[in-house]
């Protein structure tokens, strides 16, 4: 048979390995220095839990969800977001009861059934941030930070903050009663999905991706002016602790969330030269959501990011990102005595972490040496039958040519040092 690869997947191969290593470790490295620490959840759940907190009318429900019955008959899915989950062990664990603050991140496979294009697949990777127990909007601004920093620190420029307030669930009622209020009269021009959206879910119709339907969302009426004095303010102390910490921000009202429990302060990262798919992360406050799926009222704030979209603008501004590892050594034996003598010295020193290739395969001097400058190892340990004799070894550097007779002992001291 002729086996490939599901659509909407791919193989992350070894040249590639590196560059995906070198982003989460960079992502765990900033995350930590704000006092936030890993969750690992399964890959998959209790369909319920994503039916409850996405809302049965969400695209990612209806339309999105992998969903499969175990051979007692229970559904579950693969999940399609991380906040769900990690939520779900924080009442399960009984979190709240470590503190009264939870920061955490997470990162791994996510899957949605939707149509692949570029920085977009059915199992797409995520990383994120969930800070749960305070309704401050200090913890708003210091969830932003996380991200800038990260990006920062992986040297993107061309990237834009944008933020809105989506409002609490009394005034976002009255907001999307004003949102069918004014598509109403262009109902028959809408996309089937929009005439759903319109009827289900209205504040979804400013995110529509087909481009007849984003001509109406230039005049619609804005979330901003409908938000009541409380979540106001809390959307002014936000933009004020941004102003602070010198972040750059631009207030779009159109940005909207797709999951039923994002509350107030929302926000997105754009690279702009990544064409339609240019949201590469993303995030808000979900403060009913704690509460929908068993647990007691507690605000949370928290984002995701995509690494395949984060990836693609690394390589839109030429950011160099490491390669595929190189060895450090390359282990040269001549002769069968050789060889076994060679081993003590590899096993010593991938022990100590050095990354060293030996290819018993090849015999010959010439050959070993050639394959020796094929890895573009920096030094090559040479044992022949002088070096057997004298009961040393030859380190060569490969970069210079020069090279030197040492003791097993040096040899080893001189490479792990």
């Amino acid at each position: 048979m002729d086996y490939r690869i599901p659509r909407g997947t791919y193989d992350i191969l070894p040249e590639n390995s590196g560059k995906w290593q070198y982003v989460k470790d960079v992502f765990r490295r900033v995350a930590e220095s704000f006092g936030y620490f890993e969750i690992t959840t399964p890959v998959f759940e209790m369909a319920e839990l994503f039916e409850r907190s996405s809302g049965e009318n969400s695209d990612v429900v209806q339309k999105e969800m992998y969903r499969f019955m175990d051979q007692k008959g229970r559904s579950f899915a693969l999940r399609p977001e991380g906040t769900a989950p990690v939520v779900r062990a924080y009442v399960e664990n009984h979190m709240d009861k470590s503190g009264s603050r939870n920061k955490l991140y997470y990162m791994g496979p996510m899957f949605r059934y939707d149509r692949p294009q570029a920085g977009r697949y059915r199992q797409f990777y995520q990383y994120g941030i969930e800070f749960i127990g305070s309704n401050h909007p200090y913890y708003d601004a210091e969830v932003i930070a996380i991200e800038m920093a990260y990006l920062k620190a992986l040297g993107l420029q061309n990237v834009r903050l944008e933020i809105n307030s989506v409002g609490c669930a009394s005034c976002a009622k009255e907001y999307d009663l004003a949102l069918q209020d004014y598509y109403r009269q262009f109902l028959p021009e809408l996309c089937p999905d929009c005439q759903k959206r319109y009827e289900t879910k209205p504040r979804r119709l400013l995110d529509c991706k087909v481009k007849t339907c984003q001509v109406f969302r230039t005049d619609a009426p804005s979330q901003l002016d409908y938000l009541d004095e409380d979540c106001r303010e809390h959307f002014t102390q936000v933009r004020a602790y941004l102003d602070a910490s010198g972040i750059k921000y631009l207030v779009n009202p159109a940005i909207v969330r797709g999951l039923d429990y994002y509350t107030n302060t929302a926000f997105e990262l754009i690279v702009d030269a990544l064409g339609a798919q240019k949201s590469i992360a993303g995030g808000g406050r979900y403060n009913a959501l704690i509460s929908q799926i068993g647990g007691k009222d507690t605000p949370a704030i928290g984002f995701a990011g995509g690494f395949e979209r984060l990836l693609l603008a690394l390589e839109k501004e030429s950011i160099p990102l490491p390669g595929i590892t190189l060895p450090k050594v390359y282990c040269i034996a001549i002769g069968d005595e050789a060889q076994m003598s060679m081993l003590p010295i590899l096993s010593k020193l991938r022990q100590s972490g050095i990354y060293a290739d030996y290819n018993p395969d090849k015999t010959s001097f010439k050959a070993q040496m050639k394959a020796a400058d094929s890895s573009r190892a920096e030094f090559a340990i040479i044992l022949g039958e002088d070096e057997l004799k004298q009961g040393d070894f030859i380190l060569k550097n490969l970069m210079t040519s020069e090279q030197e007779r040492l003791s097993a002992e040096d040899l080893l001291q001189r490479l792990t040092q």
